[in-house]
């Protein structure tokens, strides 16, 4: 038989509203609620944490501030509106750009009289870039020399010696090479033993980041007739007119770096070796 009388209104929840009951809401920026008593409608443009209070932006730009908390509709349903939660701090790196252990919040170490000598400024940006950090809790200034020609008369100013020593980072330091004789005529001076040499084998040290970082399965082999950062932007279809635009060119290459991954092995050991001579004792 059908029941006459309807179902027993005492077997369910009688209490509850029509729209539902109200549930929890953060009042995130952009939301779009309406509160109940005034019936305004708008979207969620600010939170005030200290005053507990949310403001609402029509549809015609007009604002009214609101208390957080019940009261509010959204999509039509009942909604408790709360402050969003803080995003948490991202946790810091445990590691530096070089791999090192990171060490938080050290202040820079006074500069050592030792030094890094490098042959031009894209060579010591991408060392601060990798190894800054761990310079600066060394203690090591990286000093550019404009070409490696004159390290020689550099070294004269220098004067190199005990608890002052010198690590040079030369470009395309091979057999037979220019760079390999002036490094031996430096070897056998009687500052040699004061001065460390080392070199990578690339023809320039945009060479030391690894060419899939740009895009390019190998770093294309450039002419002799041709300047060789000049033949890459060339190969590459950036524009190479001018110094400016090499320094552009060399701003890109240098935003694909974020750490030692992104440089040849041939460069990291060799920065790694001269860093560890200069902070000998």
């Amino acid at each position: 038989m059908a029941d006459r009388y309807g179902p027993d209104v005492l077997s369910t929840d009688w209490r509850a509203p029509k729209r539902g009951r109200a549930t929890e809401a953060p009042a995130a920026l952009g939301t779009v609620v309406e509160e109940v008593t005034t019936d305004w409608c708008g979207e969620v443009v600010a939170v005030d944490r200290d005053l507990h209070t949310v403001t609402l932006e029509d549809r015609r730009g007009k604002r009214r501030t609101f208390p957080l908390g019940p009261g509010f509709l959204l999509e039509g349903r009942p909604v408790i509106l709360s402050a969003p939660v803080r995003a948490a701090a991202p946790a810091r790196p445990t590691r530096t750009a070089s791999g090192s252990v990171a060490v938080h919040d050290a202040k820079a170490r006074v500069a050592r009289a030792s030094r890094i000598f490098v042959e031009g400024r894209h060579d010591a940006e991408l060392v601060e870039k990798v190894w800054g950090d761990d310079l600066r809790i060394e203690g090591v200034v990286v000093e550019y020399l404009g070409g490696v020609d004159d390290l020689a008369d550099h070294l004269v100013g220098f004067k190199p010696g005990p608890g002052r020593r010198v690590g040079v980072l030369v470009d395309h330091l091979v057999r037979g090479s220019k760079e390999s004789r002036i490094a031996q005529g430096i070897a056998r001076s009687p500052v040699g033993k004061h001065v460390l040499i080392v070199g990578h084998p690339f023809i320039d040290v945009w060479q030391a980041v690894k060419p899939e970082r740009i895009g390019l399965q190998e770093w294309p082999t450039i002419p002799r007739s041709i300047e060789w950062k000049k033949g890459v932007c060339q190969h590459l279809g950036w524009p190479h007119r001018n110094q400016a635009d090499i320094a552009r060119a060399w701003q890109h290459i240098l935003g694909r770096v974020s750490s030692y991954n992104d440089l040849e092995p041939a460069l990291l050991g060799r920065v790694e070796e001269l860093i560890d001579f200069v902070t000998s004792d």
